[in-house]
């Protein structure tokens, strides 16, 4: 080995350590470096665009430890369309170190390839795969999400979107799946759904321990459902796997989006009809304080789903959204208990109402 080749390796290794020990993503708050990255990767995709102009970078979520990071990052960035005119974008990036990405990007290319994004129910376009920082780049919708109108008690706001939001789930559930292969097989499953049944019933052994039985039966029973089921279907649907009001964008009076994409699967579509009326009625409840309209938003949602997707609400039908709407409804007792400023009297709250609607005895 020569002493040129050595000195190489030597830098290469510095620069590694280097980036490690300031973590990585930190990177991506530095302006320099993303309007370089943006013209290798953003431009080519724009030829009408003659360079990058200015970026003002906003984080969304930055969490940044040591080595590790979950971040979702809006860029706003300004383009030289030419002729003195300019171009802005918003642009977003979503990463994890330890987390799956390359999933989501490759689900929104593959709905982006196939149309999906025409018209008034559409998407974000994806632009690029950072393997690098294990993040999604995208061009983000303008607008505010659904969350947003139910925190300023919009009524009939909230319904407008709502009733798109049926129509944008029934859309996607209708695409044909031939050509699409499973992009993320383990959160197909409730069983395997990241970070899995196992870990959360030891977290919620250990810490609340009060708790136990009714996880333990609970999962018990969603799993059992879910898998009856799909060992039973000879169908698969496209979900995207994380149906709240937050993912939903308002983009005009008559058009929405639908944002992240990591929880992108082949599986029952019904996980996104339970999980949707869970979160529209939680939220709802608890920030507008009106359980009326709640039930009235779950019932608007579900009605013009089944209308626009042309079925019809059996009995077998019911008993999976029931499923998944009480699973949902154990998530989101679960983030209560498990992140970092606990609310375990939120969580309680919700664990009373899951015991009461699944028919368990479970004393807490």
């Amino acid at each position: 080995m020569n002493t040129y080749y050595r000195i190489c390796r030597f830098v290469d290794r510095f620069v590694d350590l280097w980036e490690i020990s300031m973590n990585i993503i930190n990177n991506l708050f530095d302006e320099q470096f993303i309007a370089k990255l943006f013209k290798e990767k953003v431009l080519p995709l724009y030829p009408d665009f003659a360079c990058v102009k200015k970026i003002q970078i906003k984080p969304h979520k930055k969490y940044i430890w040591e080595s590790t990071y979950h971040a979702v990052i809006e860029f706003k960035t300004t383009f030289d369309a030419g002729n003195g005119r300019e171009m802005k974008l918003p642009i977003f990036c979503s990463a994890h170190s330890d987390e799956p990405r390359k999933n989501a990007y490759d689900g929104l290319k593959y709905l982006w390839d196939s149309g999906f994004a025409k018209g008034s129910l559409t998407i974000p376009r994806p632009l690029f795969f950072s393997k690098k920082f294990n993040g999604i780049f995208y061009r983000g919708a303008k607008g505010f999400n659904l969350y947003h109108y139910i925190r300023n008690n919009s009524l009939l706001e909230v319904e407008r979107i709502v009733i798109m939001a049926a129509q944008w789930f029934a859309k996607l559930h209708n695409l044909p799946v031939k050509n699409a292969y499973n992009f993320n097989p383990e959160n197909s499953r409730i069983k395997t759904v990241i970070p899995g049944v196992d870990h959360i019933l030891e977290r919620i052994r250990d810490d609340y321990p009060q708790y136990g039985k009714i996880y333990k039966e609970a999962y018990k029973i969603f799993i059992a459902s879910e898998e009856e089921f799909l060992a039973s279907s000879k169908k698969l649907w496209l979900i995207h796997g994380d149906a709240h009001p937050e993912n939903i964008i308002k983009i005009s009076k008559r058009k929405i989006a639908m944002i992240d994409f990591t929880d992108i699967c082949l599986s029952d579509f019904a996980r996104d009809i339970g999980s949707f009326l869970q979160q529209i009625e939680f939220m709802c409840n608890r920030k507008m304080d009106d359980k009326k309209f709640g039930q009235k938003m779950k019932k608007v949602f579900l009605e013009n789903y089944l209308n626009d997707a042309g079925i019809k609400l059996s009995g077998a039908l019911k008993k999976r959204i029931d499923n998944y709407y009480n699973w949902t409804s154990v998530r989101t007792a679960t983030f209560f208990l498990l992140k970092e400023k606990s609310e375990p009297e939120r969580a309680n709250k919700l664990l009373v109402k899951i015991c009461s609607d699944m028919g368990m005895d479970c004393r807490i």
